[in-house]
């Protein structure tokens, strides 16, 4: 599978939820966290949980995610709750890593579900840049096929909701002394 270095564009795909934020705090530091997989349960309202997972969906013992890994995105919370979600509010999904850029920052995947690219497909990008001495956290998840119409109907403001949590809980945890 050829994957690009750089994030999709908006335009190629049906729909896009994005969200930045700067946070106060090192990049090293906000990184860090973003690839703490095991601790988004005490900050991440949105993706609840990140497993690395073997093709047959057990977990690995070594979580140090790494391109070309699958990665059990479980639970999501739509719409974004630390608590307990109302019936048929959390999801999951399956993707592979096709980035981890340690030296510039940025990581992303692309789902690996089932159906086929023409039908569903999502890619997201996060990357942290320096902004005026604090740490710029971006995403940007560009979702195509037939099905992303049905997606974007039924979830698409809750996932643009998700991403502003997402940005905010990391903001908030990076920043903790």
């Amino acid at each position: 599978m050829a994957t690009s270095a750089v994030p999709p564009l908006s335009s190629s795909g049906v729909f896009t939820t994005a969200g930045s934020i700067l946070i106060d705090a090192p990049r090293e530091k906000v990184w860090q966290v973003l690839l703490d997989f095991g601790s988004y349960k005490e900050w991440n309202a949105f993706v609840r949980g990140q497993t690395l997972v073997s093709p047959a969906g057990v977990a690995l013992a070594d979580q140090t995610p790494a391109g070309g890994e699958l990665m059990l995105i479980a639970p999501v919370h739509l719409p974004p709750t630390m608590g307990k979600p109302r019936f048929m509010e959390s999801h999951s999904t399956t993707v592979r890593i096709t980035t981890i850029d340690h030296e510039n920052y940025r990581a992303a995947w692309v789902t690996a579900g089932a159906l086929p690219k023409w039908a569903l497909f999502a890619e997201r990008w996060q990357t942290l840049t320096i902004v005026d001495g604090k740490t710029k956290y971006e995403s940007i998840e560009v979702f195509s096929g037939i099905l992303a119409y049905v997606v974007n109907f039924f979830t698409g403001k809750n996932l643009d909701l998700g991403v502003k949590a997402m940005a905010e809980g990391l903001k908030s945890h990076s920043e903790r002394a």
